[in-house]
């Protein structure tokens, strides 16, 4: 397996001065007061034991009403598994369901684990290229060609990291016709749903008819809570795909962490009006940060979901990796290669807008400044 390169460009950068960054997927808001209190409280009480392994049964029953109330998701506590993060839970969705010769479907470009971890497992990771054409939404069409005898899983990463794709509900309907037809189950990776733009609320392919039996849903509160370094995600599903998960959870992990446990309880049930406030920060920065990469003539898909803006770097003539090097070590300014997510992100890099205002305008004067320098060496 090779690095991250995510993480590549950003342990550069943070060797060296005066770097403005964009490359990490972190909001750069501080986890709301309540939500620490409630995790600091629960230390006082002495609250520093093991818990169930599948998590808080209050937690459990916490993340089924927020489901509920926030898309209109119907979940039992038993059918709710508490993670470290949702990386973990993506983790346990392939590892519990994959075995040697399953074959794994992977629309790309896409967050950087999921390849990986189904090799892990003793799956074939199958790429799936998504394109600027097609708003980097997964296509019906192209989705069947991929699909073989041995084809058991599919990976639906949207709100996507790192396009900022959407899936609407016409388009998941599409989707989720081909997969009853090819008994697929569905691994959705829905960390980003409360970070959608244009007034239209994220839908779950879980909701639509016949897909609830066949989908595990993996979500967090990292994105939307500003809850990173607390490590607490989850995933949803039936009760029996839930089960075997919590099996491997069980010998791996044992449990998250008590005091994150209460704080997300918190989060959960009173967290809303933050959500909001930062919902409504990212979009004037998506706007900002979008109208700029334009501007200097960096054609920008507007994202519709996340916080991450996916400029196409190629009339540069450069490589997204020789790109993103050359702008680091010229104008002290980290993005993400897009390559790092997919054969398919050549020739784009990723930017976050996870970051101030400030630091995001102080990152296109100097990403406008290299641009400059490039047009009068070509000259």
């Amino acid at each position: 397996m090779k690095p991250s390169g995510i993480r590549r460009f950003f342990d550069i950068a943070y060797t060296m001065e005066n770097v403005v960054s964009l490359g990490i997927g972190e909001p750069d808001f501080v986890t709301p007061w309540h939500i620490r209190d409630a995790g600091i409280y629960s230390l006082e009480k002495g609250n520093t034991m093991y818990t169930p392994n599948p998590g808080l049964p209050e937690l459990r029953k916490a993340v089924a009403r927020y489901q509920q109330r926030r898309f209109g998701l119907s979940y039992e506590p038993d059918e709710v598994l508490i993670t470290v993060g949702g990386s973990e839970a993506i983790d346990l969705a392939i590892r519990a369901f994959v075995t040697a010769g399953d074959e794994v479907i992977v629309p790309e470009p896409c967050f950087v684990c999921y390849d990986p971890i189904v090799r892990l497992a003793g799956g074939t990771p199958v790429a799936m290229p998504t394109v600027a054409e097609d708003s980097f939404r997964l296509n019906p069409v192209r989705l069947k060609e991929k699909i073989t005898k041995n084809t058991k899983i599919l990976i639906l990463p949207f709100p996507n990291n790192p396009t900022g794709a959407v899936m609407r509900k016409e388009h998941l309907e599409e989707i989720a016709k081909v997969c009853i037809e090819h008994d697929l189950l569905v691994v959705s990776d829905e960390i980003y749903a409360e970070l959608t733009y244009g007034g239209d609320r994220h839908v779950s392919i879980a909701s639509l008819p016949g897909m609830r039996e066949r989908t595990i849903i993996v979500s967090g509160l990292s994105k939307s809570h500003a809850m990173t370094g607390w490590r607490i995600g989850y995933a949803l599903g039936p009760k029996d795909a839930i089960a075997p998960m919590n099996k491997v959870h069980q010998y791996a992990i044992m449990c998250a962490p008590i005091m994150s446990q209460y704080a997300a309880i918190e989060a959960m049930d009173n967290g809303d009006d933050d959500i909001a406030m930062m919902a409504e920060e990212y979009d004037r920065r998506r706007m900002l940060i979008t109208e700029e990469l334009n501007r200097m003539g960096l054609p920008c898909f507007e994202p519709q979901g996340a916080f991450y803006v996916f400029p196409d770097i190629r009339s540069t003539g450069m490589k997204s990796e020789e790109f993103c090097e050359k702008l680091l070590f010229s104008e002290r300014v980290a993005v993400v290669p897009g390559d790092a997510f997919g054969a398919s992100g050549e020739g784009f890099v990723r930017c976050s807008y996870a970051y101030s205002v400030q630091t995001i305008s102080i990152a296109m004067e100097r990403i406008k400044r290299f641009l400059d320098k490039l047009d009068r060496s070509k000259s």
